[in-house]
Parts: C-alpha cells; sequence; structure tokens
C-alpha cells in the first residue's frame, strides 16, 4: 500500500476533477510486485485499469493475485467504465483499499459490487495512517465530496514583520526564486486559481504557472463584482506552452448592467456568473458552492489584502500557506485586511501543519482549527 500511495503522488498534478490514486497488484502473498499504476488525466484509465493494462504490457496473468488500491474503487460508469467491472473481469482475487471513496456515487458500493462477485475485500481502518495519508493527498476532492466546497489555500508572502508590499505599491519580489518557484508547484496542484479585481487591476499578472513543466493550467478565478477586468489584460494569454485555460468571473451587477462590459470579456471566453451579495459584492459563500458544483477541488486564492480579509472574516479560509521573506520592512500592506478585533478571541485561531525552510525564505503550512476533521470522520457506505 505504500507503494500504491507513492504512485498516487505521481498523479498529484495530472488527475484534477478526479481523485489521485494508486494502485499496485501483488501475488496471492501480497509479496512479488506484479504490475502497477495510477490514475490519469479526466477522461483517461483509472490507477486499477493502468495497473492491469501494465500487467498485460508485462505477459504477466493476474488471475488470483490481489489489487492494493488506494482509493475505492468506483462502481459507476462516469467518464471511464466502473473500475470494479475490470477487476472482476480480470479475474482478481483479492483487493485491498486504503480508504473508502466519499464520491456519493461510490461510498462503499464499490467494496458490496467486489464482493457479490466473490471477490475478497480488506478496507483499512480509518485511523490507519496509510488511510490518512491518501485522504490528505486528496483533501480537495474530500472537501468537495463531503462539505461540497473546495479546499480553500490562502497563499501570502511577506516580510519578517507581515509586509506584503510598500506603501507606494512595491512587491516584487519580497521573497526569494526558490520561494517563489516552490509557490508555482503549489499553483499547479490546485484546481483553480482566485485573485480580486484589485490584484488584476494593479499587478496586471497572468498567475499562470510558469516554473515548472504542468499536463494542465489550473482555470483563473475573478473575484470582480462590477466587472472591471480588463479584455487587453495579461491574464487572457495563452500560459507558454500550455493549453487554453478555463476563466470564471464571479460578479454582481443585475443583467442590465452587465451586458455591456460582460460583452466584451464573453468574446474573450470567459464565464460570467453573477452570485450577488451583500453592500454589492459577489457572495463569497456561494461562489465556493458553485465552484465546487463546477468539480473545483482545492482552490488557490492570491489575492491581496482585501480580499483575504473577507475570505477570513467569512470562516471560508482551510489552510494558509506563507512564505516570510528574512527582510524587515516597517510600514506597508499587511496580510489581510481581517481587523480591526476587539478581542484575541475573535482571532482566527491555526495550527502549524509545517515550517520549512525554502531557500533563504521560511514556507509556514498553517491550517484553520479543526477544518479538516471531516478526514477523520467516518466515510459514507
Amino acid at each position: 500500500m505504500s507503494r500504491a500511495q507513492q504512485l498516487a503522488h505521481q498523479g498529484l498534478l495530472l488527475t484534477h476533477p478526479n481523485p489521485r490514486v494508486g494502485c499496485v497488484i501483488t501475488d496471492t502473498a501480497g509479496q512479488a510486485v506484479m504490475a502497477e499504476g495510477h490514475t490519469q488525466q479526466a477522461g483517461g484509465p483509472h490507477a486499477e485499469v493502468m495497473a492491469l493494462r501494465d500487467a498485460a504490457a508485462r505477459g504477466v496473468d493476474v488471475r488470483g493475485a490481489t489489487a492494493w488500491v488506494t482509493l475505492e474503487p468506483c462502481s459507476h460508469h462516469g467518464r471511464t467504465p466502473p473500475c470494479c467491472d475490470a477487476l472482476v473481469a480480470a479475474g482478481i482475487g483479492k483487493v485491498v483499499v486504503a480508504t473508502l471513496d466519499p464520491n456519493p456515487l461510490v461510498a462503499g458500493r464499490g467494496v458490496q459490487r467486489l464482493r457479490e462477485a466473490g471477490i475478497a475485500v480488506e478496507v483499512l481502518p480509518p485511523g490507519d495512517e496509510l488511510a490518512r495519508s491518501v485522504r490528505e493527498l486528496n483533501i480537495g476532492f474530500f472537501s468537495r465530496m463531503v462539505r461540497r466546497v473546495p479546499w480553500v489555500r490562502m497563499k501570502m508572502a511577506a516580510s519578517l514583520d507581515g509586509i506584503t508590499a510598500l506603501p507606494n505599491g512595491a512587491s516584487q519580489w519580497i521573497t526569494g526564486e526558490a520561494a517563489r518557484a516552490d509557490g508555482h508547484a503549489w499553483r499547479a496542484r490546485a484546481c483553480a486559481v482566485l485573485t480580486g479585481i484589485g490584484t488584476v487591476r494593479e499587478d496586471d499578472p497572468m498567475l499562470d504557472v510558469r516554473a515548472l513543466a504542468v499536463p494542465r493550467q489550473p482555470h483563473l478565478v475573478i473575484v470582480d463584482s462590477r466587472l472591471q477586468t480588463l479584455p487587453s489584460a495579461r491574464l487572457w494569454d495563452t500560459p507558454a506552452g500550455g493549453l487554453p485555460r478555463k476563466i470564471i468571473i464571479y460578479h454582481a451587477l443585475p443583467p442590465e448592467q452587465a451586458a455591456g462590459p460582460g460583452a466584451a470579456l464573453l468574446e474573450r471566453g470567459a464565464t460570467l456568473v453573477a452570485l450577488p451579495g451583500p453592500h454589492g459584492k459577489v457572495d463569497l459563500a456561494a461562489m465556493l458552492r458553485d465552484l465546487a458544483a463546477r468539480e473545483v477541488n482545492e482552490l488557490h486564492l492570491e489575492a491581496g489584502h482585501q480580499l483575504n480579509g473577507s475570505f477570513l472574516r467569512e470562516g471560508l479560509v482551510d489552510e494558509v500557506l506563507l512564505y516570510q521573506a528574512p527582510l524587515l520592512l516597517g510600514t506597508g500592506a499587511g496580510l489581510s485586511s481581517l481587523g480591526p478585533l476587539q478581542s484575541l478571541a475573535q482571532g482566527t485561531p491555526l495550527h502549524y501543519q509545517a515550517v520549512d525552510r525554502v531557500g533563504d525564505d521560511l514556507r509556514i503550512v498553517a491550517r484553520v482549527a479543526g477544518r479538516d476533521g471531516f478526514l477523520d470522520a467516518p466515510t459514507p457506505g
């Protein structure tokens, strides 16, 4: 199962919106590896089918063999046929599953289907360390299936005293090259990158993945209440070596006001979604539900302190990814416009996941306390 989990990691940048899954086929004793595989891009074969194809390419007979799969084999027709059927047709004798699939279309039905076909099935206990690591690897997929919202990761870069930009707006570059490349790797694993119209207008960013080769670019999501995104902005440029990405703009305008500015954005290929909330702003909570319906698992938030503050005030951030440079800047823009608060108890409690050195900078990953509890809850079915 450890090897299957290693294979699942190979799908980290690949499988969106499907989960990252690995499969190893061994002899009946669970010792000799006969074949292996991991899930491919959406619409491509899943881990079990890849392992069976690997066995066929090696000329290996898998009848009676044991398949070790990090996530319960699917039992429904989605973009591909059910993996359960492929395992049954191949004559697999036993399947060991690290964790059940939270997808309501599966959720135990895969295990049931295999057992009904006469295949012995073993599921690791929910508290097993490997089972937990499988869910952790697929935290966005589990979030979307269980909570019906993406896993929201807020990325920031700041000086040691928490300044993200000087009073004149200068911010490039506070952190070093290694930290910036690492930030691109975190972008790459997300289904979508989200920013606000302030960042779009002030920085004219592309917000694509450039520091490493990727099989796909994450979608780009813009919170733009009054549809002020310019059709000439750099974000419309196709990333080098990549395919055109989906750009979704959420706004708060009524149809008659959106028609004018929206026409040029629609011509550029944008998807426009009206989700008006209080005070003429976008309803951010409704936006997250809509993004989940659009199969966004992990949402990478790279915005300014105003939108960061809005996400924090509404309790919509799950995880903070913070790069801190060994630099003191004194005054300037902070990490977020969360305050002013009246008491310490009003702050957002976090717990550290990891603190690492990246080049000359620190990378801090911290989670909102208790927000990942769904990973430990019993899976439906």
